[in-house]
């Protein structure tokens, strides 16, 4: 199952349920999602949904990796993104094939030290791995292009928000367990506008750091 037989029947999949980013879905056939999972989940690394990997985390569903990655990919550049909530690092592998230069904040810190070993192995180099609080972002490398949140708020951080560049989107998943919406956030010189785009599930955000 982790043969690019599997690889590409969930790109098809993931056609079918609505994605038609080519460039996406290139990435997301190239890229070895079971080398970010446990080993004894691997044979199910290319099945449409979340799994665990620890720490009370879940890798992101393919769908949702694909979903959000295109929303930021087809309405702007993608020279600078932050990734908060990076997990196992699989996003953060998808991001890295489509932008310029990715800054991923993990607030578990095994979850961050592993991230930077997997891409290393991976000869992924324009990923920057901090253990942090996704809360602050990251404002001595703001402003950026995107943010891409993989983890649900109550509300927007409102860090998250200063630290977009006028173009800049904000993709986030807002709301309590149960009733949770995606959101784009997009910054313009006359202020912020919010499209909704669709119901999710996702756990959720933290703040400060994690052991």
């Amino acid at each position: 199952m982790t043969s690019q037989r599997a690889r590409n029947r969930l790109v098809e999949q993931l056609r079918r349920m609505g994605i038609e980013t080519e460039a996406v879905l290139e990435v997301i056939r190239t890229t070895p999602r079971h080398l970010f999972v446990d080993e004894a989940l691997a044979s199910r690394a290319y099945e449409n949904t979340a799994l665990p990997i620890g720490f009370g985390q879940t890798i992101s569903q393919p769908y949702i990796v694909a979903a959000m990655t295109a929303a930021l990919y087809t309405t702007g550049p993608l020279e600078r993104v932050l990734e908060v909530g990076a997990g196992c690092g699989y996003q953060s592998a998808v991001l890295a094939q489509l932008a310029k230069r990715v800054f991923s904040i993990e607030r578990i810190e095994a979850l961050a030290n592993k991230l930077r070993q997997r891409l290393m192995d991976l000869r992924i180099s324009n990923v920057r791995v901090r253990h942090g609080d996704g809360y602050q972002g990251w404002p001595a490398h703001a402003p950026f292009d995107a943010i891409l949140v993989a983890a649900a708020p109550v509300s927007v951080p409102p860090a998250l928000l200063e630290q977009l560049a006028v173009g800049g989107r904000l993709i986030i998943p807002v709301g309590r367990a149960g009733h949770q919406q995606m959101c784009l956030y997009t910054r313009s010189e006359d202020g912020i506008e919010e499209t909704v785009l669709e119901r999710v599930s996702f756990v959720p955000l933290l703040e400060g750091l994690g052991q």
